[in-house]
């Protein structure tokens, strides 16, 4: 699906190359590796710089045009790479969805969510939830889905961590000029660009519509920061997760119904209204006024007719996960819609009713999506379970339906999150079209298990040496931020042994994910580590919500453990955790370690990408892992049951923690044969990436949701 769009960045480019304009507009470059190399071989510089292909061509000095125009190395790769997009973009290609639902008449499904993840250069993102939804957007691009994203565009994004040298995390929120990011206001009927209103208490608030295109599939973006809007409105879609409540509640209102207007302003009439997580939900409220204002049918009619094609993802159990807000807040944003509705705001507050027997009860976000879909799910089987169990009783008032929580487990982007090295080695020894053979299972896990042990773990090694040179330019750059002498910033580059066992565990800093379990008996630590033979060096990334006090000061305390002597050159904490970040780990790790206290975890999806790339994950038994561990790929950490006092879980689990590492992990690590190879290792390797990649795609994920989600529900009257 192609929306035209208005065009307001500078680049001028020669017309043999006008292409460029188009693949620099669409996210496709950032899972293609010919693509980024294309636009490196423009200017290997600027590239290294930017990793932006429009901020590098609005900056690009003309004169290298003509250079490049006499290129003929230059001049065939981009013709090649042309031709690669033009037959992606094909509206008549042979893709899977064409293949699997002919019958597919109506319109795309629109799929909402607060956060996507498409690359580093658009911060529109946290963490896990916005990179699931960048993937997903990828993935149903890959697939030919008919999908259509709806989300906010965020001036600020999320902030920029830095973390000073006493360890404290600094929250910094940049300015973005959308002219410099790839994308562009939306053109309506009459080339003009579109903007939608949205009603609030006392006003309208006016949204501006930007599109990002990822592969075929077009997403929607909507920016407050207009001139229509009074000065105190500019800043409600200014900043990603606001600690402020009520502005909060603002950006949910204006994700949810703006995003419903937007859509209608293009033409576009969706045949399912996907809401990942409940943060769009009040899109019901807008589509509950189309129905009422056509036909004057009761709510619960309306309410029903809207759940037919209604599909809610929910993904934790963590109360601040479910949105909740107080009577009175709530109250005050609904009451608008209770006119125009022509109904009690009791009744609308009613539909987020989490029915715990409190008098007066919060407005619950999960609570409504529950009411509002046909179909449920949690993002692993054990997320379902529990999501089942804390939701289980707004099911009785739809009995047409099934009444549980269904599972899709969650899955990533392979091309997005496979190494650049190990994706060579597919391409030589699997073909070109090794993304293509993941779905079949048996036949990829036996080639994977046909490459040879060397050529496997040089490529391995090739990763973690990317992933050191990576780790010291970014330790230097933090320490002379802080004033280090020059001897010790070139002592950094003694830093990060490529040959030791190398531990990645990067994640948001909530507390429940027990970043600390590993530092909580130094000693044993400290032998793991320093060990003269068989060292150990740990690698960790991640932010606290600026809200979140607990998780900044675990930051601090990590920070300030691997600054002391015993740890320090063997833990290191990099800041500012972001795709980039996460993409260097999960490439270079050995072990990707997740420690969440269960069953808090949802799913887990960068234990998928690390195993992706031949890392073994050694993770609790929550969320994603149970599905995945066989006893060959990994290990689970098991402390043999579950104690009732979080304290002594933690204990036990750090204990069990400590045996795997201490008699199994490093040992395995180290145990080498007569070519100097980790044979044991690398057999785990090789059942790590043929076990996980196929069953933990998001090509996977994203057949499920058609298969079972959204194909059903555009079929229902």
């Amino acid at each position: 699906m192609q929306i035209p769009c208005l065009h307001i960045s500078g680049i001028e480019l020669p017309i043999e190359f006008r292409r460029l304009y188009d693949m620099a507009y669409n996210y496709w470059w950032s899972w293609t590796p010919r693509a980024r190399r294309l636009f490196a071989a423009i200017d290997s510089r600027a590239w290294a710089i930017y990793r932006n292909p429009l901020q590098m061509l609005i900056n690009l000095d003309p004169s290298l045009w003509s250079e490049l125009h006499e290129d003929s190395t230059f001049v065939q790769l981009y013709e090649s790479v042309a031709a690669e997009f033009e037959r992606y973009l094909d509206p008549a290609a042979d893709t899977w969805f064409r293949r699997a639902h002919p019958g597919h008449a109506g319109g795309p499904f629109a799929y909402f969510a607060m956060e996507y993840g498409l690359h580093q250069s658009l911060a529109l993102y946290s963490g896990g939830l916005g990179v699931l939804c960048g993937d997903h957007l990828k993935s149903a691009s890959d697939l030919g889905v008919p999908l259509v994203g709806i989300g906010l565009l965020y001036k600020h994004g999320y902030f920029i961590q830095n973390i000073d040298a006493d360890g404290r995390q600094q929250h910094i929120y940049p300015a973005y000029d959308f002219s410099r990011l790839a994308v562009r206001p939306a053109a309506g009927h009459t080339g003009r660009e579109v903007l939608v209103t949205v009603p609030f208490p006392g006003r309208e608030v006016t949204a501006k519509v930007w599109i990002a295109q990822v592969g075929r599939v077009p997403l929607l973006l909507l920016d407050t920061d207009v001139p229509q809007n009074d000065p105190a409105d500019r800043p409600i879609g200014s900043i990603l997760y606001t600690p402020g409540r009520e502005m909060r509640l603002a950006q949910e209102l204006l994700l949810g119904v703006g995003g419903v207007r937007a859509l209608h302003a293009l033409g576009i009439e969706p045949s399912v209204w996907h809401l990942n997580e409940g943060h769009s939900v009040l899109l019901v409220l807008e589509r509950l006024r189309e129905l009422l204002s056509r036909g004057g049918a009761p709510l619960a009619e309306a309410v029903d007719r809207v759940r037919r094609r209604t599909v809610f993802t929910t993904h934790t159990p963590v109360p601040a996960g479910n949105e909740q807000f107080e009577p009175h807040v709530a109250r005050k944003y609904l009451e608008p819609w209770s006119g125009l509705l022509g109904l009690p705001v009791e009744e609308l507050l009613a539909l987020g009713n989490a029915d715990h027997g409190e008098p007066e009860q919060n407005f619950n976000l999960t609570a409504m999506s529950v009411r509002a879909s046909s179909f449920v799910n949690g993002v692993s089987r054990i997320n379902a379970e529990v999501a089942n169990g804390m939701w289980w009783h707004l099911f009785a008032e739809k009995a047409t339906l099934a009444p549980k929580v269904e599972a899709v487990t969650n899955g990533v982007h392979p091309p997005t999150w496979l190494g650049t090295e190990m994706q060579r080695l597919f391409t030589g020894r699997l073909g070109a079209d090794w993304n293509a053979q993941i779905n079949a299972p048996e036949e990829f896990a036996a080639k994977i298990a046909a490459l040879p042990d060397a050529e496997l773990w040089e490529t391995h090694q090739a990763q973690k040496a990317r992933l050191a040179r990576f780790t010291r330019s970014r330790l230097r750059t933090q320490q002379a931020r802080y004033g280090v002498a020059p001897e010790e910033l070139r002592a950094l580059e003694g830093y990060f042994d490529v040959d030791a066992l190398t531990i990645g565990f990067a994640r948001r800093f909530a507390t429940y994910k027990r970043a600390a379990l590993l530092f909580s008996d130094l000693h044993r630590l400290r032998a793991l580590v320093n060990h003269p033979e068989r060292p150990v060096q740990i690698l960790l990334a991640g932010k606290a919500h600026s809200a979140d006090r607990a998780g900044q000061e675990l930051i601090q305390h990590l920070y300030q453990l691997s600054c002391s002597p015993e740890l320090r050159g063997r833990v290191f904490f990099l800041e500012d955790y972001d795709m980039r970040v996460g993409r260097m780990l999960v490439c270079g790790v050995d072990v990707w370690l997740n420690t969440p206290r269960p069953p808090q975890e949802a799913s887990g999806t960068s234990g998928m990408k690390a195993a992706m790339n031949g890392a073994l994950n050694c993770s609790i038994a929550d969320g994603w892992w149970p599905e995945a561990a066989d006893g060959t790929n990994g290990w689970v950490i098991d402390s043999g049951g579950r104690a009732d006092d979080e304290g002594q879980q933690d204990r036990d689990d750090a204990l069990a923690l400590y045996r795997l590492l201490e008699e199994e992990i490093v040992p395995l690590y180290y145990a080498r044969d007569a070519a100097g190879l980790p044979g044991g290792w690398i057999a785990r390797m090789k059942r790590s990436i043929a076990t996980i990649t196929p069953a933990f795609s998001s090509l996977r994920m994203v057949r499920d949701y058609c298969d079972r989600a959204y194909v059903p529900a555009a079929a229902r009257d």
